[in-house]
């Protein structure tokens, strides 16, 4: 009998388990059972085969509607040609030099094709696939197969089907034979999960689910099955954070209460505007946060524009008042300019201490990046060092060594998902106590995400927009449909600019200086992606001659880069052509237009990120958004969702759903594959709520599970050490 630790050659022989192992870097029982079906046939279910991709290795079940065979003239070679169809969608087999094959090809036969996707003459084909055929057919009843699998099809006779996700020379039904071999030898499977957890969620036992996921009778029974494996990945993870919410509740950290009289005092009563119930509420949320002797782990997203700096500034003047000092990390060093400047601006005398016309309770705002001269850097970290400084935004260079602070009391992280790790944690690792942290973001996450990624952190959100601010309305421009419009699109440039107003041209890459496209032609019939300096070019001598234009990108030195800003900022460029750095902490009130060059390049967030940029003043901001993709084509769909709202919350929903969700442990900074086969963020959210639940029930009885040890083996299972430290740092 076999256990999940159990290697799969004392199961399968050396053979099989080398062939798994090739090609799906599997080892042992438990990581077979975990590599479950991507869905199931039904015996006489047609596959649709509309979902091919070129490269992939599938397993499709269809019916043989023809087959033709021909000789390559000059070469000893036929080919074997066999059209199959699954409702509406056909392809094509290609066998070469084996004749035989034809006899069992027969038109109207029904089989499971396995093989890698390729493309010839613009269809879609599979060489020379692994095939079983289903129902009559020769002696045996098959073709293409070794005994062995012939045995393995009888199993699933009348039943589901099992369709895994395969590799090159291991089809889907070798597979299923390795797992049936498996579960056949396989002792009942400890349940970790206690049976109340069990029964107030609603799953069945581990077993059960194991066995039911890969060999199910019914539909129904595999809904039970993967419902039960879901949770436990919803579980690991919310287990893992829940005892990092605990110890962050157990660490100690020194209270920073507001002083009356104090800089937040003195911030308020100059601010030029009003706050919205959402900003007063999350204000006294973080003031009461910033009080407590345990470390505030807050997480404060907003809509673009909707006062999360403002709210971000007000918690660091409470931490100065009370002794200590604030550092803002800006992943950018043009974010970072930009956060210095408008913190300086709304401050005022405030941010002058010690200088003539300062306040006398004010404090000092001091900016450090990497590209600083020396003397300028000196001084920055000597204000630092001594406490002069009581704010400090910065970007990287905030967390090298030589870096030090008198008392640093709140880590404010902007734009969290463009930092790793590893960073993040070497800045609070400058404080002598654990600090408090306030996390912001202007992309919206979803709620799943939110709990399953951050679920260390307590969740603000921001969606009501200050007043005085303009509209802003989003239109798809298909420009190779409609090259009329392209015209049109440069004449409201040229009419916003004559209006007194200025324009952002964004693109989706730099190029380099042999680039000279016309936007929105072709070369050599295909479409040219639009760059930064290409598009300069063509604009300033062409489409936009008189205009003043400028260009910036991420090649450019950041002095240049810097100069250019302030050039756009203070209205002496018409028409600024960027790439993404534009994306974030861009606050020029006066750019009431996007253009956005082959939009179909961006994600939904960043097209939302972009637009934000504009509308920010009085005028109502207007986003064009430009594709070269024909009409029907899926990204233009998807560039229309965007156009029809302006709602964050809602894209994010909607970019979870079109794109694949990948590692939500940090693929990214980990360089793992993700640990969650299962669930799903957008469908299985009422899963993930109770598993928040649970963990939270089950640490707050037992934060080291010290009465669960089939839990701790699960987490250890779960959670390799580097992942697990990758949790307990995020």
């Amino acid at each position: 009998m076999a256990t999940r630790g159990t290697l799969l050659r004392e199961v399968l022989g050396g053979k099989a388990s080398t062939a798994v192992e090739k090609a799906l870097g599997l080892s042992t029982v438990g990581e077979l059972l975990r590599h479950y079906p991507r869905r199931f046939n039904e015996r006489g279910e047609l596959t649709d085969l509309s979902q091919l991709v070129e490269g992939d290795e599938v397993t499709v079940l269809a019916e043989v509607e023809s087959t033709s065979t021909r000789r390559i003239p000059g070469r000893k070679l036929n080919i074997l040609e066999v059209s199959i169809r699954s409702g509406r969608h056909r392809a094509t087999l290609s066998f070469f030099n084996q004749p035989w094959r034809e006899r069992d090809l027969r038109p109207g036969r029904q089989g499971m094709f396995a093989g890698k996707v390729t493309r010839f003459r613009n269809k879609l084909q599979l060489n020379s696939p692994d095939y079983i055929l289903l129902g009559e057919s020769g002696e045996d009843g098959t073709a293409g197969i070794d005994p062995e699998a012939a045995e393995q099809l009888q199993d699933f006779a009348g039943a589901l089907l099992p369709v895994y996700p395969a590799a090159a020379g291991l089809p889907s039904w070798t597979i299923a034979r390795c797992v049936r071999l498996v579960l056949d030898s396989l002792d009942p499977v400890p349940d970790p999960l206690p049976a109340a957890v069990r029964d107030r969620v609603g799953v069945i036992g581990l077993d059960t689910a194991l066995r039911r996921i890969h060999r199910p009778d019914t539909r129904a029974e595999y809904a039970q099955a993967r419902r039960r494996l879901a949770f436990d990945e919803a579980l690991g993870v919310q287990l893992v954070l829940a005892q990092r919410r605990h110890a962050n509740a157990a660490n100690p950290a020194l209270a920073r209460p507001r002083i009356a009289g104090g800089l937040v005092d003195a911030f308020d009563a100059r601010l030029p505007f009003t706050f919205t119930g959402e900003q007063r509420e999350i204000a006294a949320i973080l003031e009461a946060e910033l009080a407590a002797e345990h470390p505030m782990h807050r997480l404060l997203q907003g809509e673009v524009g909707s006062g999360k700096t403002v709210l971000a500034l007000r918690a660091m003047l409470q931490v100065v008042d009370a002794g200590a000092q604030a550092a803002l990390l800006a992943p950018t060093e043009v974010l970072a300019a930009q956060h210095e400047h408008s913190i300086t601006e709304l401050l005022g005398p405030l941010a002058q201490a010690g200088r003539l016309g300062g306040a006398e309770q004010g404090t000092q705002v001091v900016l450090l990046t990497g590209s600083m001269s020396a003397p300028a850097r000196r001084a920055a970290l000597l204000e630092l060092a001594s406490g002069a400084a009581g704010i400090v935004v910065g970007t990287h260079a905030l967390i090298q060594d030589q870096v030090q602070f008198a008392e640093l009391g709140l880590v404010v992280i902007d734009e969290q998902h463009r930092f790793g790790v590893e960073q993040r944690d070497a800045l609070r690792s400058k404080a002598a106590t654990p600090p408090h942290l306030l996390v912001m973001t202007a992309t919206p996450i979803p709620r799943t995400v939110a709990m399953t990624v951050f679920g260390d952190l307590e969740t603000s959100e921001l969606h009501e927009l200050p007043g005085g601010r303009g509209s802003v309305s989003s239109t798809v421009v298909p420009v190779t449909e409609r090259p009329d419009w392209l015209e049109r699109v440069w004449q409201r440039v040229s009419e916003e600019v004559a209006a007194g107003r200025q324009v952002f041209v964004v693109c989706p890459r730099i190029g380099d200086e042999s680039d000279a496209e016309d936007i929105g032609a072709a070369a050599d019939g295909q479409p040219q992606t639009a760059s930064v300096l290409g598009s300069y070019a063509e604009l300033s001598s062409g489409r936009l001659a008189g205009l003043r234009l400028a260009q910036l990108h991420g090649r450019m030195p950041p002095e240049d880069k810097s100069a250019v800003m302030a050039a756009f900022a203070a209205g002496t460029v018409d028409v600024l052509v960027a790439t993404t750095v534009i994306e974030v902490g861009i606050n020029v009130p006066n750019a009431s237009l996007m253009v956005i060059l082959d939009a179909d390049r961006f994600g939904v967030s960043q097209l939302h990120q972009l637009r934000g940029r504009v509308g920010r003043g009085e005028h109502p901001g207007l986003c064009l958004m430009l594709s070269q993709l024909p009409f029907g084509h899926p990204a233009l769909q998807r560039l229309a969702e965007v156009a029809k709202t302006v709602d964050g919350f809602a894209l994010a929903e909607l970019d979870l759903a079109q794109r694949r969700e990948g590692d939500v442990l940090g693929a990214a900074q980990s360089g793992r594959k993700s640990q969650l086969k299962l669930l799903s963020l957008l469908a299985d959210a009422p899963l993930i709520s109770a598993a928040r639940a649970e963990a939270q029930r089950l640490i707050e009885a037992d934060p080291q599970l010290a009465g669960h040890p089939g839990l701790q083996e699960f987490l250890w299972e779960s959670f390799d050490s580097d992942r697990s430290e990758y949790l307990h740092k995020s």
